[in-house]
C-alpha cells in the first residue's frame, strides 16, 4: 500500500495531550498509538498497546533491519543494520563487549519529536534499546538527554522495567551540538560535551572506549515497532524504498504546531494544511542544518529523504518550518545565523570566526547596512566554511543561510534597494532562551573613536563601516552574547558604548 494510499484508509486526527506539544497523525499511528489515551504510557499500558518483543540474535537482528529498510531518523538516515554489522564486527576483533547508545538530547530549538517519545512512549524506545543491547551482548545501555521531563520519565522507565543494573541515563546541557555523536561520547564520557575535533567512529571507539551502537530516540522506537509488526507489515505503510511512517516536528508560522506521524512519501501540503500552517515565501525542512524550499518547491515535495533531496532540501532533523507572509525572512535567519555562531563548539577557525562573519553579514543585509557588501561578504564567508569545520556545523550553517538567500531573492533585492522588506521580525522561528533579549548595545558618537574593539570582541555581531565606525543591527543582543557585549562596554576605549533595557523589562 503506497503513502497516499494509507492515508485515505485511516483517520486523519488531532491527539488530545496535556503534556508538552500537541500530537496528531495523518494515517496509521505507530510511534504515537496510544497517546489519545495517555499522557504518559507506562510499563503495563504500553505491554498492553504494544506487546511484548522476543529477543534476536545480532544475525537476527540484522536481518530483521535489513528487511525493513530501516535507517536511522537523526538526519544523516544511515542503514541501522549497517551500523549494528559494524558494532559487532568491531567487538569480535578487539575481543570487547559493546554499548547501547540512544540519543535523545534532540539540541534543534524547533524540534519536540524525540522528546515526545522519550517523555509520553519511553517503553517503545526502550525496547528497542534493549532488543539491539540483547542482540549484541551489550551489557550496558545510556540514554542522554537535555530535558527535565524526558529525564524523569526515562529514570521512570529503567525503573518499571527493573533495569537499573543495566541502563541508565545521563543529563546534558541543552546546546544545539550537543547531539553531535562524538560530542555527546565525550559528554557520556565525562569530558567537556563538545565534538572531538577529529573524526571517531562510535562503533570502533565510543563510550568508554568500547563499540557502541549509537543512534536516535526515534531509530529505536521504530526498531521496536519493526520487531513487533515485522517487515511485511511494516512496509505496507510508506514508499517501497522509505518504508513505514515519520515523525516531524511542525513549528514556525503553523497556527497548530505539532508533532506529527506521517507515512513517507505523503504530500508535504497536507502535513502543512493539518498544522494550519501557510507556507508564505518559503518553508525550511530539515532544520537549521536543513535548507529552505520555496513555496512552489514545498507544495509538489513528498516527506521522504529522497524527494525532499530532489526538492533541493534534505529531511535531517525531521522539522518543517513554514515562515508565512508576516515576518522579515532575512530578520529571521539572521537571528538563527546569530543562534548558530553562539552554538559553536569554537574550537577550529571556520566556527570561532566565519559563522559570526556569516552572522554579522546576513545581519548587515536584514538591516540595509552596506548591502551589496554584506551579501558578497555572506556569499564569500559561507563557501570558505564548508568543508573545513571540525564537524560539521559549519556546513549546516552554510546550507541554511546560502538557501535561504536563494529562495528568499525577492526579499534580498527588496533589502538591497530599499534597505526593508517592510516587515517586522516576529521572532517565529525559535533559538532557545532569549534571557537577554531585551538588552540593546547603543553607542554615544560624540565619543565614538573608531577603535573597532567592539567589532574583536563581538565579530558577527558588530561590523564596520569603511572608516572603522561600528554598525549594530537593529535586533537586542541574545542571551548568549550578553557576556561578551558587558566585556566590550567596559574595555571600549573611549567609553563610547553602553547598553540598554527598555523600561518595564
Amino acid at each position: 500500500m503506497n503513502a497516499r494510499a494509507s492515508i485515505a484508509s485511516e483517520s486523519t486526527n488531532a491527539v488530545t495531550t496535556r503534556i508538552g506539544p500537541a500530537v496528531r497523525h495523518i494515517g496509521p499511528t505507530r510511534l504515537t498509538r496510544g497517546l489519545d489515551l495517555h499522557d504518559r504510557i507506562d510499563r503495563a499500558a504500553h505491554e498492553r498497546i504494544h506487546g511484548r518483543l522476543s529477543p534476536l540474535s545480532t544475525d537476527q537482528l540484522i536481518n530483521l533491519a535489513t528487511a525493513g529498510l530501516l535507517c536511522g531518523r537523526g538526519g544523516a538516515g544511515f542503514p541501522f543494520a549497517r551500523k549494528v554489522q559494524a558494532v559487532a564486527d568491531a567487538a569480535v576483533r578487539r575481543g570487547s563487549r559493546t554499548v547501547v547508545v540512544v540519543n535523545g538530547t534532540e539540541g534543534e530549538p524547533g524540534s519536540a519529536k524525540d522528546k515526545v517519545l522519550l517523555t509520553r512512549a519511553p517503553h517503545l524506545v526502550l525496547d528497542g534499546a534493549v532488543l539491539a543491547a540483547t542482540a549484541l551482548g551489550s551489557q550496558e545501555i545510556v540514554v542522554g538527554v537535555t530535558d527535565d521531563r524526558a529525564a524523569a520519565s526515562i529514570e521512570q522507565a529503567i525503573a518499571e522495567r527493573d533495569l537499573a543494573a543495566r541502563a541508565r541515563m545521563v543529563r546534558l546541557p541543552e546546546r544545539f551540538i550537543t547531539g553531535e555523536s562524538g560530542a555527546l561520547i565525550r559528554g557520556i564520557n565525562g569530558d567537556r560535551p563538545v565534538p572531538p575535533g577529529r573524526k571517531q567512529r562510535a562503533y570502533d571507539s565510543g563510550v568508554g572506549g568500547l563499540p557502541t551502537l549509537l543512534s536516535n530516540a526515534e531509530t529505536f522506537a521504530q526498531l521496536a515497532v519493526l520487531a513487533s509488526l515485522g517487515p511485511r507489515a511494516y512496509r505496507d505503510v510508506g514508499i517501497p524504498a522509505e518504508p513505514g511512517t515519520v515523525l516531524l516536528t511542525v513549528a514556525g508560522s503553523a497556527r497548530f504546531p505539532a508533532v506529527v506521524e506521517i507515512p513517507t512519501g505523503a504530500p508535504l501540503a497536507h502535513l502543512l494544511d493539518l498544522c494550519g500552517a501557510n507556507a508564505g515565501d518559503g518553508v525550511l525542512v530539515g532544520g537549521y542544518h536543513g535548507a529552505w524550499l520555496s513555496r512552489e518547491a514545498a507544495m509538489l515535495a513528498e516527506v521522504s529523504r529522497e524527494s525532499l533531496t530532489k526538492a533541493g532540501g534534505i529531511l535531517g532533523a525531521g522539522v518543517i518550518m513554514p515562515i508565512g507572509r508576516r515576518t522579515c525572512p532575512l530578520g529571521e535567519c539572521a537571528r538563527v545565523a546569530h543562534y548558530l555562531a553562539a552554538e559553536s563548539a569554537g574550537q577550529c577557525g571556520p566556527c570561532k570566526l566565519g559563522l559570526a562573519d556569516i552572522a554579522g553579514a546576513l545581519s548587515g543585509l536584514a538591516a540595509g547596512q552596506d548591502g551589496s557588501a554584506a551579501l558578497e561578504a555572506l556569499r564569500r564567508a559561507a563557501q570558505l566554511v564548508r568543508g573545513r569545520g571540525a564537524c560539521h556545523h559549519p556546513d549546516g550553517t552554510a546550507r541554511f543561510v546560502l538557501s535561504a538567500i536563494d529562495t528568499f531573492a525577492s526579499d534580498v533585492a527588496d533589502h538591497l534597494t530599499r534597505g526593508t522588506c517592510g516587515r517586522p521580525v516576529l521572532g517565529l522561528l525559535p533559538v532557545g532562551t532569549e534571557a537577554g533579549a531585551a538588552i540593546h548595545l547603543e553607542v554615544d558618537w560624540s565619543r565614538c573613536e573608531a577603535h573597532g574593539l567592539c567589532a574583536d570582541i563581538l565579530r558577527g555581531f558588530v561590523r564596520t563601516d569603511p572608516h572603522g565606525y561600528p554598525l549594530l543591527p537593529r535586533e537586542p543582543i541574545s542571551a548568549h552574547l550578553e557576556q561578551d557585549a558587558r566585556r566590550a562596554v567596559a574595555q571600549c576605549p573611549s567609553l563610547a558604548l553602553r547598553l540598554r533595557r527598555p523600561q518595564g523589562t
